[in-house]
């Protein structure tokens, strides 16, 4: 029995170490005070945006926090935790989080994790302020952009230009013949 018990403990702490290693981010909170209904809707937002949202004991997440060289991170482990795995982009959880609280405001953010650093309360709501990674995206290949359709403008005027003046040449020689 106290095996089965060992084992199921040392899978808890693989696992919550598997996923630190395979998010961009992580946001824990303390869920007290919210019902049921406010858990079912916030676990649905982060599933919908790909993030990973669990309720596991501190003492699990103490050794897997220790164990993948976030020790640090342990002094959040205080109460009622839960914990958000962002994996396709550092800023999802962080700005579910926080436009959730918006509504829920007993839902609290403890710490959160990016790029492997720790980062405080305002750390996470500075990280959900920053536009999504597919925005951040757009905006450089529309600052890549504009340089090239500004050459395109300049060319096409030019070539406009030769065409008005090529136009009016050869009205000018009608008009002498």
């Amino acid at each position: 029995m106290k095996e089965q018990i060992l084992k199921a403990k040392t899978e808890n702490v693989e696992e919550i170490k598997e996923k630190i290693q395979k998010s961009e981010s992580v946001v824990l909170v303390d869920y007290r005070g919210l019902n049921v209904e406010q858990i079912t809707e916030l676990r649905s937002r982060y599933r919908e945006a790909g993030v990973d949202y669990k309720v596991y004991k501190n003492t699990m997440m103490r050794f897997a926090f220790k164990d993948s060289g976030l020790e640090d991170f342990n002094q959040y482990l205080k109460g009622p935790s839960a914990i958000a795995f962002g994996y396709d982009d550092p800023v999802n959880a962080a700005k579910i989080t926080s436009e959730f609280i918006k509504d829920n405001e007993k839902l609290e953010i403890k710490a959160g994790i990016v790029d492997g650093k720790i980062i405080g309360v305002e750390g996470v709501n500075n990280l959900a302020k920053l536009p999504s990674k597919e925005v951040l995206i757009a905006q450089a290949l529309g600052g890549f952009n504009a340089p090239i359709q500004g050459f395109t403008n300049v060319l096409q005027g030019t070539i406009r230009s030769l065409a008005i003046a090529l136009n009016a040449i050869a009205e000018e020689k009608e008009k002498s013949a």
